[in-house]
């Protein structure tokens, strides 16, 4: 035997909800910005405000993980493995969560991160390789 589900009627408006409802809302002025939503109070933002850069580095190297893999200047095999299974073990937490678009959306900015580390990665490197050149 099916059960009926309950309807679940939505609260009933006031009349200063309805009377503003109806009112068209003012298109922005197109010389100003728009104002930047305000950052909820337990989120890090992931860029500066002031700069527009991507905070997300510097966050990383707070994480305990990375500063005990740091304090002896050698990166072992063993600590990236229990870097990979933190990570592994956060994706599978975050990934079920996500609908399809956000999923798509999440994805690219992780791929783009990576990428975005990996470039800064070879360029350090590439200034720190001597400029030399032979003189035979």
């Amino acid at each position: 035997m099916a059960k009926k589900k309950a309807a679940v009627k939505a609260p009933a408006k006031s009349k200063a909800a309805k009377k503003t409802a109806k009112v068209p809302a003012k298109p922005a002025a197109k010389t100003k910005p728009a104002p930047k939503p305000a950052a909820k109070a337990n989120r890090l933002s992931w860029l500066d405000a002031e700069t527009g850069m991507p905070l997300i580095e510097k966050y990383a190297r707070q994480l305990e993980s990375f500063l005990d893999t740091m304090a002896d200047g050698i990166v072992e095999a063993s600590e990236i493995e229990a870097q990979e299974k933190r990570l592994v073990k956060l994706m599978k937490d975050v990934e079920p969560q996500l609908n399809d678009e956000l999923h798509a959306k999440v994805t690219k900015l992780l791929c783009e991160l990576t990428a975005y580390d990996l470039m800064q990665t070879m360029f350090a490197m590439q200034m720190a390789r001597p400029r030399s050149t032979f003189q035979g």
